[in-house]
């Protein structure tokens, strides 16, 4: 006790509020500085060289370094659409079925109910085209679509252009690079006639399209040769083909034509046959003046052995 007030004594008033300061009695607090934000693009400095991403893209490609892969943006086309308005789906066993016969009474029944949504379309359609009947489109038709495939056989890209959309052009000559097209068209086996008329707006109220599907039941002819000269598909015979082709304009451009536009093929149509592939296999460097007969060596017969179990 005596200890404790010679303590007091010696500290005196301001040593005493030192002891009971309670902030001297608190446990020290410890600051740890925290990163909240991952900051992937850190501007750069004034004075740097480099003062855009574009800048500093190239100058990380100029030395060597992996750049992400940019994908390029798709162009967008107005004068045509990327697909078809809703697909005419054919009816089961057409060009087969009569008439008569109670499929075929029923198939014109239902085509007859979805006669009202074409009849819209039409008068649409004749409020850019006063030249458009559906009587007599489906021979004008017939000739575009007999003009785009006879351009494949000598190739004419200039004026299967005005003849095919920019959606059915890549469809039409995929492939055909190293190949030889000869198609012949032989006969019609039935009047083409329109099955559907579709025209809807795009983007914006009054941007049209029109789209018109027409049946073709015709007799045709297709054999494609490969670079050598092979036959890859089909015979120089006539078969009858059945077809359903969309054509298309843009009717809000006053000078659109109608183009062909695509194909739909139905769900039980019988699957086509498959395109034969040939290779080239490697053979002697010849010069101009030998022969190919004359370094094939005869491949010697293997001697005959006896073969004990």
């Amino acid at each position: 006790m005596a200890a404790s007030i010679r303590l007091f004594r010696a500290l005196g008033d301001q040593g005493m509020i030192a002891i009971l300061n309670p902030a001297r009695l608190a446990t020290p607090a410890t600051v740890l500085p925290i990163r909240t934000k991952k900051r992937y693009f850190i501007p750069p400095s004034v004075s740097s060289k480099y003062k855009t991403m574009t800048d500093m893209m190239n100058k990380a490609k100029a030395a060597g370094v992996v750049t992400p892969h940019e994908i390029p943006e798709r162009p967008i086309n107005i004068s045509c659409t990327a697909g078809i308005f809703e697909a005419y789906v054919p009816p089961e066993g057409d060009a087969r079925l009569s008439t008569l016969s109670r499929e075929g009474l029923k198939q014109k029944t239902e085509q007859l109910k979805k006669n009202a949504a074409s009849q819209l379309a039409i008068r649409k359609i004749k409020e850019y085209d006063s030249e458009f009947r559906s009587k007599t489109f489906p021979e004008k038709a017939q000739e575009i679509f007999i003009a785009a495939h006879e351009c494949l056989n000598q190739f004419d890209r200039h004026k299967l252009h005005t003849l095919v959309t920019e959606r059915c052009y890549p469809e039409m000559v995929r492939g055909n690079r190293y190949r030889t097209i000869r198609w012949r068209f032989i006969e019609s086996l039935e009047p083409p006639r329109v099955v559907q008329v579709r025209c809807p707006d795009m983007v914006s109220k009054g941007n049209l399209y029109g789209q018109v599907t027409v049946r073709m039941h015709t007799k045709q002819s297709l054999v494609i040769y490969d670079r050598f000269g092979r036959v890859q598909y089909g015979k120089d015979e006539p078969r009858d083909v059945l077809e359903y082709v969309v054509f298309e304009r843009h009717m809000a451009n006053p000078y659109g034509t109608w183009r062909m536009h695509g194909k739909i093929v139905p769900s039980w149509s019988p699957p086509k046959e498959p395109i034969v592939k040939t290779v080239v296999l490697p053979g002697p460097n010849l010069q101009p003046w030998e022969e190919v007969e004359d370094f094939i060596q005869e491949v010697p017969e293997s001697p005959q052995q006896q073969w004990h179990k």
